[in-house]
């Protein structure tokens, strides 16, 4: 199935539930995560039922996050989160150790992309925004996380919007979640 989405989904299987209003009152019905990203999810419901456009999607932590539905194929639910980007405290609780790596890796290789398309070094890059070039190093091999503040600073310097350095298709071939697990073993 071919989608439009915001953002390199990463694979997880966490329930959750789907809130909204209905005619009678909340409704809430219980799904499963199939994955996750800082932009929105795809969910695999019990049963084929229609949606309003907008909804709460209840993480199994309790974590909530008001969505909108941007498609929805039989079972299958596409949501983008109402708010935009997901706030790194709301990602770690949406996402396991695994998912969150992958992640870094992502943010990190754009950003690497993004950098090298400009002609920046990492020195360059690490002195207009007040940090080491070990620091810019480890963050675009996903070692480390990027703070929202500073990945904002960098997507104006490299004149990039910031959604593509955190949502945009991926620039390089990224692991597939087993393969960080391994390598983290």
């Amino acid at each position: 199935m071919s989608e439009l989405r915001a953002a390199t989904r990463q694979p997880t299987a966490r329930t959750g539930i789907i809130e909204f209003d209905g005619a009678r009152g909340i409704v809430s019905i219980p799904c499963t995560i199939s994955d996750v990203s800082g932009t929105g999810a795809r969910l695999k419901l019990d049963w084929s039922l229609s949606f309003p456009k907008e909804a709460t999607l209840i993480f199994a932590d309790g974590l909530r996050k008001a969505c909108r539905v941007a498609w929805q194929k039989r079972r299958l639910l596409g949501v983008a989160f109402a708010d935009g980007v997901a706030s790194l405290d709301e990602q770690a609780l949406m996402m396991t150790e695994a998912e969150q790596a992958l992640h870094r890796l992502h943010i990190g290789a754009q950003v690497r992309g993004a950098r090298e398309a400009r002609g920046y070094t990492e020195l360059q890059i690490a002195n207009f925004i007040g940090v080491s070039p070990d620091y810019v190093s480890r963050a675009e091999n996903g070692e480390i996380s990027i703070p929202l503040h500073q990945l904002t600073h960098i997507a104006d310097l490299l004149l990039v919007d910031l959604d593509s350095l955190v949502a945009g298709p991926p620039s390089i071939g990224l692991p597939t979640a087993s393969e960080v697990e391994l390598a983290a073993e």
